[in-house]
């Protein structure tokens, strides 16, 4: 039974109804009781919170929480590339010269995903990681790399979710569902940052809109499930530092570029 409700709020569906009643829900003081069972369920660890787990108002409330400072360390190398999220790497390889890319066996489409084909053409032949973030995870996305940035844009509406059986059931998920760009033109070239939402209203919050990035620094979370795809233009040869499917922290080190 506990295992159903608390799925119920994570594995979502893209209809719009049910998502804005699930909102309100997780978002208004009446789930705060839930807000332990769901810590112990998904076996959290508490003590990274920023607060202690009572100071939450709503469930929502904890699984947008920030952690304590220093609880990711990042990787000051500047010619490291560092994981974006807390979560599961379940995907990463090369962009082929079609502008596709392969998850879980299904091939998209990159010009899709990103608007038209001149935004994908600088990372064909290039690398992309993709990062799916469950309920147990930390939910603030982070810089990879430092950089400048030189675009920011939202496309899609409806979302449905980006689990394992969103991805066999959905055709083209990623660039059907809401989603946001930021694009970071680093000292290697260009790096994308795509952030998946999985709920139909907008579940995915920018909190620093300035043009610097900084490696490391906190930008914004997902209000619910979510996914993050990196893309890594085809301009200087990148290293990979860790295989697919392997749990992930903000800070590790993903991947290199040769000085």
């Amino acid at each position: 039974m506990k295992s159903q409700v608390f799925k119920s709020f994570v594995e979502l569906t893209g209809h719009p109804f049910s998502s804005t009643l699930l909102k309100k829900f997780t978002t208004s003081s009446i789930s705060k009781p839930l807000i332990k069972p769901f810590a112990s369920f998904y076996h959290i660890q508490q003590e990274e919170a920023e607060y202690p787990i009572n100071e939450y108002k709503s469930l929502n409330d904890y699984f947008t929480r920030s952690l304590k400072a220093n609880s990711r360390p990042i990787d000051s190398d500047p010619n490291v590339l560092i994981s974006p999220v807390d979560g599961m790497l379940s995907c990463a390889g090369i962009v082929n010269e079609q502008q596709n890319f392969v998850v879980k066996d299904k091939t998209y489409s990159l010009p899709a995903l990103l608007g038209d084909s001149l935004k994908a053409a600088p990372y064909q032949n290039g690398y992309y990681y993709l990062f799916y973030l469950s309920p147990k995870h930390y939910h603030h996305f982070h810089y990879p790399i430092s950089g400048e940035l030189i675009s920011r844009y939202a496309l899609g509406t409806t979302s449905y979710p980006v689990n394992d059986l969103g991805i066999r059931l959905k055709e083209e998920l990623f660039s059907s569902n809401y989603r946001i760009i930021s694009e970071i033109q680093s000292n290697f070239g260009r790096v994308a940052v795509v952030k998946v939402g999985a709920l139909n209203v907008n579940s995915v919050r920018i909190a620093d809109s300035s043009r610097e990035c900084v490696k490391g620094i906190d930008f914004g979370h997902f209000a619910f499930g979510s996914t993050v795809i990196l893309f890594i233009e085809n301009k200087s040869e990148l290293t990979p530092l860790i295989d697919a499917i392997k749990e992930v922290q903000v800070g590790d080190r993903i991947g290199v570029w040769q000085s």
